[in-house]
């Protein structure tokens, strides 16, 4: 497919959930119960101002983080360099449908470490499509992914 073009498609976009945080996660409840002494609301309000500082988006080729109130910064991962996509939740954040997306890549921007996306709602049904996203992004580029061992060399 080398000189073909493919144009760029937005496909989701979203934010982490103070909402579901605070009803979906052990923290959240803390956090709830620590209202009656007048901390709770200080922690509530830095939460909120977190995920409103930090904008996801998902298109067919990148995932795109914009983070920052003040100062603001954007990320890209392109998702044919995504090496994994893990989803965690406890109980509460089932109940509450939130879970924390990491994202391992050999992109430059993760810089090999995991690039965490906290609270986020619908979150295995996300993560479900980033993976498939991810295997489109592969086979339009003609991409595979090697993993390579010190000991046994390529697997």
């Amino acid at each position: 497919m080398v000189g073909t073009y493919h144009a760029e498609r937005p496909v989701d976009s979203f934010r982490s959930s103070t909402n579901r945080w605070l009803f979906g996660s052990f923290t959240g409840w803390l956090t709830i119960l620590s209202c009656a002494i007048g901390v709770g609301l200080v922690v509530i309000a830095v939460r909120w101002l977190q995920n409103m500082g930090a904008a996801y988006e998902i298109t067919d080729q990148r995932l795109i983080v914009r983070r920052g109130l003040v100062m603001k910064s954007i990320d890209e991962v392109e998702l044919y360099r995504v090496k994994d996509v893990r989803v965690d939740f406890s109980l509460l954040n089932q109940i509450a449908d939130i879970g924390t997306i990491t994202i391992t890549s050999s992109d430059r921007t993760t810089g090999n470490a995991s690039f965490v996306l906290r609270d986020i709602p619908a979150a295995r049904e996300r993560r479900e499509g980033i993976r498939k996203l991810v295997d489109r992004a592969r086979q339009i580029r003609g991409v595979r992914e090697l993993d390579v061992d010190a000991e046994d060399g390529l697997r």
